[in-house]
């Protein structure tokens, strides 16, 4: 099943080749654009983005569909939003896990 791409409105990547190596690009938000498509597209308070690479070399962002109860999402696909852990469990620091 192929799911139509949607493309985030409102939202530019560009990546410049002369930046340092740790500045992976830029990213532009035209506020009213980007609000408009913020407030169809949330699912649950979030909005999940993926910048991709055109064939013409050119970066875009596109809205991430990926459905984790649907049946055509990506089965290796794990995302972990640092807003959920609880603020008060010291068990779980993701610092701690930090290469350096």
């Amino acid at each position: 099943m192929s799911v139509e791409k949607v493309f985030a409105e409102g939202f530019s990547f560009k990546r410049s080749e002369t930046a340092p190596d740790f500045v992976v690009g830029r990213i532009s938000v035209k506020v009213n654009d980007a609000i408009a498509f913020l407030k169809k597209s949330e699912k649950d308070g979030w909005v999940n983005m993926q910048v991709k690479k055109a064939r013409t070399g050119n970066f875009y962002m596109e809205l991430d569909q990926y459905d984790p109860k649907g049946s055509g999402g990506y089965a290796e696909k794990k995302e972990i939003h640092v807003d959920s852990m609880s603020k008060n469990d010291s068990s779980s620091n993701p610092s701690d896990d930090l290469p350096f």
